[in-house]
């Protein structure tokens, strides 16, 4: 089941919400920092101990931890890439903050997974590309690995220029 939200994602009651980090996963602005506030310090401390454990995370990676005081399970860490004209890899980048998201989710178990728009903010990623890459990723992933525990994928939009181009992509 795919759905789509113009709402806020640390309110989204499912079993794992994906939070757009940034390699220092330390929380920040936006989405990072919004989950970082209201999922509280359970969060953080998990991310401290990962960054002892590994360093930082990289541009298109994935890390877990738990969800603290949020409605969901789990966080999905990923960092998704800045956009640099798309002659940075950007696009696979981005795609691969979606599969490796979907991946840990499957190894966890889990049945229901959001998403917020990843690198459409500071990041500066073109917010229709993105939907494109987004909703393409995820339909790839299903569609590759029909034994999958994931059968809820909720895009959650912030605000309405996001939630108007994933829509456009969503429904066309």
């Amino acid at each position: 089941m795919y759905e789509l939200l113009l709402a806020d994602i640390t309110t989204i009651t499912c079993d794992a919400i994906v939070n757009a980090a940034n390699t220092s996963l330390l929380g920040g602005g936006g989405v990072d920092g919004a989950i970082h506030r209201k999922g509280g310090s359970a969060i953080l401390d998990e991310c401290r101990a990962i960054r002892a454990k590994q360093g930082k995370c990289k541009v298109g990676e994935a890390v877990h931890t738990t969800a603290g005081d949020l409605p969901a399970k789990y966080v999905i860490h990923t960092v998704g890439p800045v956009w640099n004209g798309g002659t940075k890899n950007e696009a696979e980048l981005l795609t691969n903050c979606y599969a490796n998201s979907l991946r840990i989710a499957n190894e966890l178990g889990c049945e229901s997974i959001a998403f917020p728009c990843i690198s459409t903010g500071i990041y500066h990623f073109p917010i229709a590309e993105a939907a494109k890459i987004a909703i393409a990723a995820v339909n790839f992933y299903y569609k590759n690995n029909p034994n999958t525990s994931l059968q809820s994928y909720t895009f959650v939009c912030f605000d309405k220029a996001n939630f108007e181009a994933y829509a456009a992509v969503f429904f066309s």
